[in-house]
Formats: C-alpha cells, structure tokens, sequence
C-alpha cells in the first residue's frame, strides 16, 4: 500500500471525534437541566455495580472545567488514530476503553472514577509508541508531535493530586503500550531507490560509471566501445574594426 492511498482523509476523521465530543456535553448538560448527578454510573472499584463504570464512566464528567480539559485532547488525538491508523481505529477505542477501565476498577480507590481522561492517555499512548515501532518516517514524526504536545501528560500517572483519578491515567497509558506492542496496523511501504535494493549492483549504474574506486570523476567513462569525438564549434564577433569573424 502506498502512502497516498493509506493516508487518505475520510470523513469519519472528523465526524468521529465531533459526534463523541458532542455526546459527552450533551451528557452534561442533561445533568445540568435535569439537575441530577450520574457519578454514580462511573466506575466504583471492586464493586459489580461498579464494573457499569467502564462503559458509561468516559461520557460523565463532574465540572465544566473538567469537562473542557478532556474536550480537545479527545478530538484531536481520536482524529489522529482514525487518520493514521484507520484500519485498527476502532479496535483501539473499544478494546482500549474497556480493558483501561478494568485496570482502573481494579486498582483504582474506592470512589467514582469518571471523565475520558483514561481514553486521552490511551490513545496518546498508542499513538506515541505506534509510531515509534512502526520506525515509518510519517508516523515516527506524528509520535514526536504528539509527546511534545501532550507530554507533559506523563506527570498525571502518578498520585500527585488526590481530587484526579491517576489509576484511570495510568490504565489508558499502560494498556496504549501493550495495543502499540502487540496490535498489528497496517504501514505503508516506504519507495527504495535503486541503490537500496538487494539486487543493486554498482557496476551496472550508468551514474556511478562516471566515477573511479576513488570518488574523481572520469573525463570519459569506459563504456567498452569507441566513443567518435565530437567537434564543438564556437562563433566569436569581433568589434567593428574588425574585418572578418574567426571560427575555430
């Protein structure tokens, strides 16, 4: 597969994210009018309530602030899955969600866990490390964009504030290391010029001919047969008192 036939935009690039990021606001917002809490439907470890958690738990999220936090990284990092690793895109999302949870409700402290910060730190994960094994040019650059932009992140893993749920970070970074390891993506073939194929021999190249063992170049490359020389003439004007031109 070339490049420009796996890297090819899709609608789904942005109508993915869009619709993801405007179910979680709708989410919130129906709490809002209604005025009523749903944490409870997030995850709760250890309990088989709680288990509810992995699947509803990335929709809920307690405050604005908390909610406009989640909002850009979600669509930009769910765009740059399902535009550079399509064919996996959706494995990655439901897979990932739901054993990044499970890591969470097994782990996690005997509270709500809630917000899609587990599925940011999943998929920035993927994204990072993906690119990285892949060893793709394209791909080992969006991995560097994606740690400049979003690696700060890393610090989050950790217990560091009490009031964020690190177990859900630490489950979506975890289990996007082992997707990236072990989940296989399709990569475009990178061109090979001549000189890097197996079969290249520098004999046979009419460029390096021109060349000896040294690297000086050959004022007349032996091409095995008589070269006929050619004769190049040049016309040069004289001035005005000049009487005739000269033609050598």
């Amino acid at each position: 597969m070339s490049a420009e036939t796996h890297f090819k935009f899709s609608n789904r690039v942005l109508l993915v994210p869009m619709v993801s990021v405007l179910l979680i606001w709708t989410i919130f917002w129906l709490e809002l009018k209604f005025q009523s809490n749903w944490n409870d439907f997030g995850i709760y470890p250890r309990s088989w309530t709680g288990l509810r958690g992995i699947l509803f738990g990335p929709f809920l999220h307690g405050s604005v602030e908390h909610l406009y936090n989640n909002t850009i990284p979600l669509a930009v990092l769910m765009a740059t899955l399902l535009y550079f690793y399509r064919s996996i895109s959706f494995k990655v999302l439901f897979w990932g969600m739901i054993l990044a949870g499970s890591i969470t409700w097994l782990i996690g402290r005997p509270s709500y866990h809630i917000g899609a910060s587990g599925v940011i730190y999943l998929l920035a994960s993927f994204i990072f490390f993906k690119g990285i094994f892949t060893k793709h040019y394209r791909l080992v650059a969006v991995s560097l964009i994606v740690s400049f932009i979003y690696g700060s992140m890393l610090w989050y893993i950790f217990p560091i504030k009490e009031e964020i749920s690190w177990e859900g970070h630490l489950g979506g970074f975890v289990i996007g290391l082992f997707m990236a390891v072990f989940l296989q993506a399709k990569v475009p073939i990178i061109p090979k010029y001549a000189w890097e194929k197996e079969d290249y021999n520098e004999e046979d190249d009419e460029f390096l001919k021109h060349f000896d063992a040294d690297g000086n170049f050959i004022e007349k490359a032996n091409s095995g047969e008589d070269e006929k020389g050619i004769q190049v003439n040049y016309h040069f004007k004289k001035d005005k008192d000049s009487s005739a031109d000269t033609e050598n």
